[in-house]
């Protein structure tokens, strides 16, 4: 079995399975923490280049860069007609407002050829806007609990200033332009609807430190994309009740923008994997109503991503390193690397 093979075979046996495990797994008695009344603003960055391990950098290839800034309400903000939604839907819990902007860039595989193969992954820009409203909670047997609620509106092409950005960015630091963008995926509104639960299940504690599992389960659907996707991470260190894993612009797996400032010092180091069965993707299958260049897409994809996130006094900052199969048919390269870096600071 190829890797790809085991990274989407882990992931739907674990993330099949946390639901029945956060049944049958009773959580440790903890101290339930006060009320939270701050907000939480999050600036996130994320490159192909950075993600280069073992080999020449890989610039501007597939998923190129993604740019994200976020802001979490407190509790105090959300209206009652959502806190309404989110009791109807999840029960009881903590109900917060999550919104950001988020901007991808998507490139084939050579960025020196104003006239790309036909067969290669095509330019796109796409730039979201996103509204979650987001509940932490527990399960009957005392589990914790994030439920998440996603609706997002935006743009793909030209209108999504993804050829600006990227030459102007090029420009600036001295690199050369990218010759392609006239190729792009043609102007259209996305609507994109995502729903998500994570499980945080308790494995072991010992001379202060901690072990856990965050099982999770999304579906998502809309003209963007069309996906079911099951993952897990395992997390190693102190502090863990702080959140449910490191940010991480979606499709990628994510424990979302919220977190508490629990102690003066939290960290852990994280492993995970997840397997997405993808009806629909866009950004590879070309334009929804208009002609424009396409590939075809590989119906399952898999992902692993590990690395490092530490609080220190309410700032947590994070690294992840993710690696992807391959997304298309003809993908050249192997499998995709991207190093991402999260700031999010609490107010």
């Amino acid at each position: 079995m190829d890797l790809r093979g085991l990274l989407i075979g882990a992931a739907l046996a674990v993330g099949a399975a946390g639901p029945a495990l956060a049944q049958g797994v009773a959580a440790p008695a903890a101290p339930k923490p006060a009320a939270d009344t701050v907000s939480i603003w999050t600036l996130q960055g994320e490159n192909d280049s950075v993600g280069a391990i073992g080999k020449r950098a890989n610039n501007d290839k597939y998923y190129s860069n993604g740019i994200r800034v976020g802001w979490t309400t407190p509790p105090a903000l959300v209206p009652d007609t959502l806190k309404g939604l989110a009791q109807t839907l999840w029960g009881t819990g903590e109900t917060r407002l999550s919104i950001d902007v988020t901007h991808q860039m998507y490139t084939p595989s050579s960025t020196r050829l104003a006239n790309p193969p036909r067969g290669d992954r095509p330019y796109a820009g796409v730039l979201m806007a996103h509204l979650g409203l987001v509940q932490d909670g527990t399960t009957a047997s005392g589990l914790d609990i994030r439920s998440t609620l996603v609706l997002g509106l935006g743009m793909v092409g030209p209108a999504a200033s993804g050829q600006g950005l990227q030459n102007g960015f090029h420009e600036m630091i001295g690199q050369r332009r990218a010759l392609g963008w006239s190729t792009q995926l043609r102007n259209e509104p996305l609507l994109q609807v995502t729903s998500e639960r994570t499980w945080r299940l308790p494995v072991a504690s010992f001379g202060g430190m901690e072990i856990d599992a965050l099982p999770s389960l999304t579906a998502s659907a809309g003209n963007l994309r069309v996906y079911l996707q099951t993952g897990a991470m395992l997390r190693f260190g102190q502090g863990l009740q702080a959140d449910f894993g490191p940010a991480a612009p979606r499709p990628a797996l994510t424990g979302g923008d919220y977190y508490r400032n629990l102690r003066p010092l939290a960290w852990y180091v994280f492993l995970g994997t997840d397997g997405r069965l993808v009806a629909r993707d866009l950004t590879l299958e070309g334009n929804s109503f208009t002609a424009s260049r396409s590939v075809k897409k590989v119906p399952y994809v898999g992902e692993i991503q590990g690395g490092l996130a530490v609080t220190f006094h309410g700032v947590r900052l994070s690294y992840t390193h993710r690696i992807t199969t391959q997304e298309f048919r003809g993908q050249r390269g192997g499998l995709q690397q991207v190093g991402s870096l999260t700031l999010s600071v609490r107010f």
